[in-house]
């Protein structure tokens, strides 16, 4: 039987289709990315027929660990982070979890350093937004995950997981903080906004 099996096997090594079907199959097994799948930032994103070109992306990082990449996307060519932060209309950063370490609870924790951050500690205003933002991370995170953070004038800021709605929090002033995080003059990571404008 152990024969069969083997002599099976390496049948399969020599035709060079079955070769590729087999790989594929490991792939799915492993619960890997085949590397013909989609790139996780692609030059453009469409989101409610508004379609949305990469600004730029780069690596979140804290204690010399990478926890995320993030890329933004905007509808025309911009790298005045402040005014971007600003403006009232349609853009989005998308962020891939690259790390193991990040749960929900610690992605929630960080959004409301980031907050706080972008907001000077003036985080009364927008407190109740936070907390429906931050409903929009409760379920498990774990490495591979894709956020979405989609902004469109007259909805608000919506929430994707993996390209599932999750939530949708209102209002241009939550926005302005929420992209402030990223772009802000005091950001969370400086060379992660650079990154972020598309700064070479």
């Amino acid at each position: 039987m152990i024969f069969r099996l083997t002599h099976y096997f390496f049948a399969l090594l020599t035709q060079p289709l079955r070769l590729v079907r087999l790989v594929v199959f490991a792939f799915i097994v492993a619960g890997a990315t085949p590397l013909f799948a989609a790139e996780i930032f692609p030059s453009s994103l469409a989101f409610s027929s508004n379609s949305l070109q990469k600004q730029g992306e780069g690596k979140r990082k804290k204690a010399f660990l990478s926890l995320y990449r993030a890329g933004l996307y905007l509808k025309t060519k911009n790298d005045d982070g402040v005014a971007i932060s600003a403006a009232d209309e349609a853009m989005a950063v998308r962020l891939n979890i690259v790390s193991g370490l990040i749960s929900s609870k610690k992605m929630k924790s960080a959004l409301w350093d980031g907050f706080e951050k972008s907001t000077k500690g003036n985080l009364e205003p927008i407190k109740s937004e936070i907390e429906l933002f931050a409903s929009g991370f409760a379920d498990e995170i774990v490495k591979k995950d894709v956020f979405d953070l989609i902004y469109l004038p007259g909805k608000g800021v919506e929430v994707l997981k993996n390209g599932e709605s999750k939530v949708t929090v209102p209002g241009l002033i939550f926005k302005q903080a929420l992209f402030g995080i990223w772009l802000s003059d005091d950001p969370i990571q400086a060379s992660l906004k650079k990154a972020m404008l598309g700064a070479k």
